[in-house]
């Protein structure tokens, strides 16, 4: 499977938390995607990018909080999370980049 230049616009950013840091031990990894991605827009993408297989994937969207900037009101943009498990023997190190 080749990598096309849409795969980098899916999968926008690997997410380092202490929560996704918890999920890479169970064989996971999170990226942010893109708000219209789908589920199997970020497998064939992760798939593709990282030449690994995928076993599922789990999405979650966080919306925007309003926080002040400044002292005026302003809205964080909408996110969205994708929590990909890997087969067994794969993996993706997501401290070293493309």
């Amino acid at each position: 499977m080749s990598v096309k230049p849409e795969h980098y616009d899916v999968i926008r950013k690997p997410i380092i938390t202490e929560k996704a840091t918890m999920a890479s031990e169970a064989n996971a990894v999170v990226f942010q995607v893109a708000m219209d991605a789908t589920k199997p827009m970020i497998k064939e993408a992760v798939e593709a990018v990282f030449g690994v297989k995928v076993k599922a994937v789990n999405t979650t969207i966080t919306k925007g909080k309003v926080k002040r900037f400044k002292g005026r009101p302003g809205v964080r943009s909408d996110k969205k999370k994708a929590y990909v498990t890997l087969e067994e023997g794969n993996t993706i190190d997501v401290s070293t980049g493309l």
